[in-house]
């Protein structure tokens, strides 16, 4: 299985204290957030992986380079314009030799198990599974309900103050169904999932509780330096 990180975003949110270099390059403790990533995906057998990569692109294959100096084979996707979730994710793959792919935002961590991912898309027959977390109160994000193993909606916004499951980010997704998206920008979460749930395609869904962060805004990338330092993130 290869991974694909999706690492082509502008991080303008970060901006205030991240400026001089790309957002999952964010300095660590001495080490970049996605050294982080790499390091938990390596820990599990998973070694292939394909950076997606945009906004400056160089800064991020001139600190992995060919993945071998961090015991990973790392391949470099470049988005010349910005191509959305999908997009990135049709673009990445070809430059992929696998049938399936594990997709992670590069400026997120979500503590977890991603075998238990492969063997929910085996078990449920699906060209796709994803990971949703809880969360206390879902009206700031787009729900997204399971029935048993089945994602059965996506996205659906709600005025209602009230815990939940929303979208984790994290994603198994066969080469078949990737071949799917259009050329150009698209978006997955926005455009492609809902539409292949309309079309009664197959996505499997498993919830998962373990340590979650997005450092895209200053708090929250302060909040991981001080967890990373305590060992709260691998």
């Amino acid at each position: 299985m290869e991974a694909i990180l999706l690492a082509g975003g502008l991080g303008t949110r970060l901006r205030s204290v991240v400026s001089d270099r790309p957002k999952p390059l964010a300095d660590v403790n001495g080490k970049p957030f996605l050294w982080y990533l790499v390091k938990s995906l390596r820990e599990q057998g998973i070694t292939d992986m394909i950076f997606a990569v945009g906004y400056m692109a160089e800064q991020i294959e001139d600190y992995f380079g060919d993945g071998s100096a961090f015991g990973i084979h790392a391949a470099y996707a470049v988005e010349k314009e910005l191509l959305g979730t999908a997009g990135a994710i049709r673009n990445a793959a070809a430059k992929g030799e696998g049938e399936e792919f594990l997709i992670l935002n590069a400026d997120t961590y979500y503590r977890m198990d991603y075998q238990k991912l492969r063997d929910l898309a085996a078990r449920e027959q699906s060209d796709m599974a994803l990971v949703l977390r809880r969360v206390p109160d879902i009206r700031r994000y787009g729900e997204a309900k399971l029935i048993g193993g089945r994602l059965t909606s996506f996205n659906e916004k709600t005025g209602e103050e009230r815990p939940g499951t929303i979208n984790g980010g994290v994603y198994l997704m066969r080469r078949r169904l990737i071949e799917e998206i259009p050329a150009g920008k698209v978006s997955l979460e926005n455009a492609m999932i809902p539409h292949w749930l309309g079309e009664g395609k197959k996505i499997a869904g498993m919830v998962n509780d373990g340590y979650f962060i997005d450092i895209g805004v200053p708090e929250d990338y302060r909040r991981f330096c001080r967890d990373a330092a305590d060992g709260k993130a691998g």
